[in-house]
C-alpha cells in the first residue's frame, strides 16, 4: 500500500490525504486547485546545473566583463578589475559589496549545493536540520549574487546617455549571467525533502 500523508493546502486551509507521489509529479487541492505538494526529480537536475554553472563561473572571472572606448581610450575590465579599481579609488565599501556579490557569494552557494547533493547521495542521516539550515543560507544569500548586475545595468545607462564614450559588453557578462541563471535554477531544484526521504529510506 502506497504510504500516504495528511496535508493541508495553504491557500483554502483543506486537510486531505495524499499518496506518496512518482518523481517529478505535483498534487493539486482538491478544492481550489492549489499545488499541495509535489515530488521532485531527485538531486541529479540540481547536480547538473551546478556543474554548469561551476564550469562558467571561471571564465566569467578571467573574461572581461566590460569593453569601453572613451576618448579614443580602449580597456576591458573584468570583475576582479573592478573590485581593485574601486578600492584604489578608496571606494571600500562598493568594493566589498562588489567582491562578495560577483566572487563570493556564486562560489559559495554552488559549493553549497554540491554538499547538498553529496550528503543526499552518499551522506548518512547525521546533522539533518544543519544540512536544511544551509539550504535556508543559500536561499537567504540569493539575491545579492544579482546585485553587481543592476550596478552594472545602471552603468551602461549611464555611459550610453552621455557622449563620453560607449561600453561594449565582454564575454565574460553573458558567462556570469549564465552563472546566476544557472545557480538559481539548482537552487530551485532542490527539494529539501530529500534530505530526509533519504534518512528514512535508510
Amino acid at each position: 500500500m502506497a504510504q500516504e500523508a495528511v496535508l493541508s493546502c495553504e491557500t483554502c486551509g483543506l486537510a486531505q490525504r495524499v499518496e506518496a507521489l512518482p518523481p517529478g509529479t505535483v498534487a493539486e487541492c482538491i478544492r481550489c486547485g492549489y499545488p499541495v505538494t509535489s515530488h521532485s526529480y531527485g538531486v541529479d537536475v540540481t547536480a547538473a546545473l551546478a556543474l554548469a554553472a561551476l564550469v562558467l563561473y571561471i571564465p566569467a572571472n578571467i573574461y572581461p566583463i566590460l569593453r569601453m572606448e572613451i576618448y579614443g581610450a580602449y580597456s576591458e575590465s573584468t570583475v576582479w578589475d573592478g573590485v581593485v579599481s574601486l578600492w584604489q579609488y578608496k571606494e571600500y565599501f562598493v568594493a566589498t559589496v562588489v567582491f562578495l556579490a560577483s566572487i563570493v557569494i556564486p562560489l559559495l552557494k554552488l559549493l553549497g549545493l554540491f554538499f547538498l547533493v553529496i550528503s543526499v547521495k552518499w551522506g548518512g542521516g547525521q546533522r539533518l536540520r544543519g544540512r536544511t539550515r544551509v539550504y535556508k543560507f543559500i536561499d537567504a544569500i540569493g539575491p545579492w549574487a544579482m546585485l553587481d548586475v543592476f550596478l552594472l545595468a545602471i552603468l551602461v545607462a549611464l555611459v550610453k546617455l552621455g557622449t563620453l564614450g560607449r561600453v561594449i559588453p565582454g564575454p565574460g557578462l553573458l558567462a556570469f549571467c549564465l552563472v546566476v541563471v544557472l545557480t538559481i535554477l539548482a537552487s530551485q531544484a532542490f527539494d529539501t525533502k530529500l534530505i530526509w526521504e533519504s534518512h528514512d529510506r535508510r
